[in-house]
């Protein structure tokens, strides 16, 4: 299975998944650069997989669909995304190849959230739930639900590769800093981040072992831990 990230709009990652001579595009928040990355490696993008409805991630949806992929998405949010093909829930399953993703119903982020996990492979695609050192932003749903999600993503193998929606680790790695200013593992990585961002260096994808040891979300103890400092992070300035 080949993954390439596709940077698009100001910090959103899109992804390409292609495998078995099939190629998919998650969550295309703009048609144009992943039709030409997919051009650029001799790919004809087959399927779009959406995580949730938010435009950034969507937006390039329509335009790939009238080449002919067919577009996924959550049935929980298909009445804020047009022009679904199919509608996926928790532990559907959906293939490429022989490789089969289970879908994960994550909300928190938004209220019909999904990832898409191969476990067969070590990777999950979090959307904007499970950001590296971070995790969005309770716009639909609560604490306890995201607590929750970070539960679930912390019981993977600790070599699970993690592909996220956004190139926010370098402000994530500042707040974490705050957070837990002992904790000499999130230091090292605000330093390592610090470094590629300046170098102009991608630093997703992640590793559920690295997660574990420097995300303050993945790391809060309880729902209540997490809503502190979710709140805090909305306020953060570093």
């Amino acid at each position: 299975m080949e993954i390439v990230r596709v940077p698009v709009l100001s910090d959103n990652y899109a992804w390409l998944i292609h495998h078995a001579g099939r190629t998919v595009a998650l969550d295309p928040g703009e048609a144009a650069p992943v039709q030409a990355a997919a051009a650029a490696r001799g790919w004809r993008i087959d399927e779009v997989w959406l995580t949730h409805w938010h435009p950034d991630h969507v937006g390039g949806a329509g335009a790939i669909q009238a080449d002919g992929a067919q577009v996924v998405g959550p049935a929980a949010e298909a009445a804020k995304i047009v022009g679904l093909d199919r509608l996926l829930a928790e532990g559907d399953r959906i293939a490429l190849g022989e490789a089969e993703a289970t879908i994960w119903s994550v909300p928190g982020h938004t209220a019909g959230h999904i990832a898409f996990h191969f476990a067969d492979r070590g990777v999950v695609f979090t959307g904007d739930t499970l950001f590296a050192m971070g995790c969005g932003r309770l716009f639909e749903g609560t604490a306890e639900q995201m607590h929750a999600n970070m539960r679930r993503f912390a019981a993977l193998p600790e070599d699970t590769r993690v592909y996220c929606g956004h190139e926010y680790t370098l402000s994530n790695a500042r707040f974490a800093a705050a957070v837990e200013p002992d904790n000499a593992a999130i230091a090292q990585r605000l330093a390592e981040v610090t470094a590629m961002r300046e170098q102009g260096e991608p630093t997703v994808p992640t590793t559920i072992a690295l997660e574990r040891a420097t995300n303050p979300f993945l790391r809060s103890v309880d729902a209540q831990e997490l809503a502190e400092r979710r709140a805090a992070k909305d306020a953060f300035k570093g």
